[in-house]
């Protein structure tokens, strides 16, 4: 039951996802830009501090001329700038994506003003432009990120032609060849544009990742859920077996009638004792829900995976299992039933059912330290473009087998989002097995999914309850 209610919460989820268009992505979107005030004012005042810095150190340690009056008031200017955040808001709160993007072109309009006073884009720190671009692709949607990185290069271009003489020797001239300021400019754009870019590529990737990690959090805790409403049930039915039958056997006799005053007092009292502890079972299992019997915990292999493909058994492909032991004198280990193997192992069982044109082989091959399981199908296997990628999240993985559904009829297809394989991968991985992904080497074609496992790692001892 709860295999069965497993799959039906991954095929629940996936309609979700298809559904919305793309629910993914509107999470990414919705929750981008969302970073808090007190990061952006700390990273400001680290700015700040190293601004002073070499101000102070380019006009007093190196004796090199500057206006270290319009510096130091640039520098004044954001400084009063994060005192009035601070002052004005809480420091915790999460700034929307317009009001962060605006705070990184006040410092990129700052840093501006800084250089233009400093030698232009012949000063070194240009390179520093990057650092907003950089932090916005980031935090930032793609949007904001685009805007600011076009207000980068507009400054760029414009500290290229206007800026003040860079701070030297008194007494020696400087100047750039324009070829070299050129080269700068070219250096600086496409650095921009480079770590952009990179840097959203690297927060997108990420964000998909917690956006199928909490996809698969909460199929979880809906299969949890429905696993403790199944025990609850189970519980429920034996405990009110009693009483329920009681109220039954009393009330036949007070329908029958013929009964004197005294003893239908003392039938309704019974009736109303039964009733109250009817009611007391159902508020003690709501309060304190038991867990699984201890014994229906552990199973061997054998049996957990007849449990697992059993709500696959109506589909047109057969089922084998295979068993074999490594060491002569190893037992068949107890497993426990686990939702991360239960479910882990039924996703990738029912891949393989999906796209198996007749047959899914289950080899099982236990010794005293290992249990290893090979799931085969002879399907059109893995697509040699993704096989490298099967795991990670909204990777899909191969085209469907061409088999008749029942009665007859084409088989359904339909386009998958890759999150089932990547849930079950990173279910199994979570209970210290390894995972392998692959294609047949013989002469028939499928894909193999292989699961290795540490004995130790879900052996279930007598003694011991199950693990969380």
């Amino acid at each position: 039951m709860a295999v069965v209610e497993d799959h039906g919460s991954m095929r629940w989820l996936r309609r979700r996802f298809l559904a919305g268009g793309n629910a993914a992505t509107l999470n990414i979107s919705d929750e981008a830009g969302r970073v808090r005030l007190q990061t952006l004012v700390l990273l400001r005042w680290l700015a700040l501090a190293g601004q002073l810095l070499a101000v102070l150190i380019v006009n007093l340690g190196l004796g090199f001329p500057l206006p270290l009056g319009l510096c130091l008031a640039a520098i004044a200017a954001s400084a009063w700038l994060n005192v009035f955040l601070t002052l004005r808001y809480r420091t915790t709160i999460r700034l929307p994506d317009w009001q962060a993007a605006a705070y990184f072109a006040i410092d990129l309009m700052q840093l501006a003003v800084l250089l233009f006073l400093t030698g232009g884009l012949e000063n070194p720190f240009a390179l520093l432009f990057m650092a907003p671009v950089t932090i916005s692709a980031t935090t930032l949607s793609l949007r904001s990120t685009i805007l600011l990185l076009a207000l980068s290069i507009v400054y760029v271009t414009l500290l290229a032609f206007f800026h003040m003489p860079l701070p030297w020797v008194q007494g020696e001239p400087f100047a750039m060849p324009s070829l070299y300021v050129l080269g700068i400019w070219i250096a600086i754009t496409l650095g921009l544009c480079f770590m952009a870019a990179y840097a959203w590529r690297i927060s997108q990737e990420s964000r998909r990742m917690s956006a199928a990690l909490a996809a698969t959090q909460f199929v979880l805790a809906r299969a949890q859920r429905l696993s403790a409403l199944d025990g609850l049930a189970a519980a429920a039915a034996h405990e009110l077996g009693t009483p329920l039958g009681t109220i039954s056997l009393v009330a036949k006799e007070l329908q029958r009638g013929g009964i004197d005053p005294a003893e239908m007092k003392d039938d309704l009292e019974l009736l109303r004792s039964q009733a109250e502890r009817c009611k007391d079972i159902l508020s003690r299992l709501s309060r304190e829900p038991k867990g699984e019997d201890a014994i229906y915990s552990r199973l061997p292999l054998h049996v957990l995976l007849d449990e697992i493909i059993a709500p696959h058994r109506d589909m047109d492909v057969r089922f084998t299992v295979s068993v074999a032991k490594g060491d002569a004198d190893a037992d068949e280990p107890l497993i426990w039933r686990r939702p991360e193997i239960l479910y882990g192992l039924g996703n990738f069982i029912e891949n393989a059912a999906d796209f198996a044109r007749s047959e899914v082989t289950l080899s099982v091959r236990y010794d005293r330290k290992t249990i290893a399981i090979s799931i085969t199908d002879d399907g059109p296997g893995f697509a040699p473009e993704v096989i490298e990628r099967l795991g990670e999240p909204y990777v899909t993985t191969r085209p469907r087998a061409p088999r008749m559904g029942r009665g007859g009829e084409p088989g359904s297809e339909h386009e998958g989002l890759g999150l089932g394989f990547f849930i079950a991968k990173t279910l199994l991985e979570r209970s210290r097995a390894r995972v392998g992904i692959a294609n047949r080497d013989d002469e028939t074609q499928g894909a193999v999914v292989t699961v290795v496992w540490p004995r130790e790692a879900i052996e279930a001892e007598s003694a011991f309850p199950m693990p969380a």
